[in-house]
């Protein structure tokens, strides 16, 4: 269904802030539970060549924006420890073959290692660049030698894009998914450049954990959400549970700008 006739059928906005790889399959989801998806990813993450670590016994995955990367570089029956199962699968559909998923979180995939792994050789950790380093301590302290690699850069969105914009200004959107806490820090960063801060009083922000809640209320400046609910789980599974059918609202009225 087109995003005007979606409107016209009354189906209400999520924004969704997550970036891609990614962000077109919660669009997916999204609209399988019957709400319009609307894509306003925060971030732009771009993958960055590794070099080879023919020596790691299993490769630690945080992110399913690594795999691009470690597609090319590792063999596909090195053992994956992904963070959650979205990117377990993320990993299979990259050719892996020997995947096991955490709980969602680095704090699980380093539990995830020291029951799985033993510390005789090295770990390979693929993360972003400036990301992983809680993880690579946690890694250290399980006496685990830890090989790292910077598999992706994130940057910054440097503007809402024009239909999400406009869906905030006319009041559209009645919930927004947050997976991260530097993209939720980045999206009421664009929203306040925008003067669409206003907007977020009739909206229901969803965030992937307490973390990514505490992003979104402890920004410079202060915004009002209509709801902030945060997932018993970090992963997407538990945050979509979260949604809920969706409003039935014939009319929208325009949020005010602030």
């Amino acid at each position: 269904m087109a995003e005007g006739d979606a409107v016209a059928a009354g189906r209400p906005g999520c924004l969704i802030t997550r970036p891609e790889p990614g962000a077109a399959a919660t669009a997916m989801r999204v609209a399988a539970l019957g709400w319009q998806p609307v894509l306003a990813p925060a971030l732009l993450l771009s993958p960055l060549p590794i070099a080879p670590a023919p020596e790691a016994r299993a490769v630690l995955v945080p992110s399913a924006a690594a795999l691009p990367s470690l597609a090319e570089s590792c063999p596909p029956g090195l053992p994956v420890l992904a963070v959650g199962e979205g990117t377990a699968a993320a990993a299979r559909d990259a050719g892996f073959t020997d995947v096991i998923a955490a709980e969602g979180d680095a704090l699980s995939l380093a539990a995830l290692a020291g029951a799985r792994l033993d510390t005789a050789g090295p770990v390979l950790l693929a993360s972003g660049q400036g990301y992983g380093d809680d993880l690579a301590a946690d890694l250290a302290a399980r006496g685990f030698a830890v090989i790292r690699r910077d598999a992706y850069v994130a940057t910054e969105a440097t503007a809402l894009p024009e239909a999400a914009r406009d869906a905030l200004a006319e009041g559209r959107i009645r919930v927004a998914l947050f997976f991260s806490p530097r993209s939720a820090r980045s999206t009421l960063s664009l929203m306040r450049e925008a003067g669409l801060c206003g907007a977020a009083t009739a909206i229901r922000a969803l965030a992937l954990s307490r973390r990514v809640a505490e992003a979104l209320c402890g920004a410079p400046g202060y915004v009002s959400w209509g709801g902030l609910d945060v997932a018993p789980r970090p992963d997407q599974e538990a945050l979509l549970a979260l949604l809920g059918p969706p409003f039935q609202v014939l009319a929208l009225p325009a949020s005010p700008e602030g």
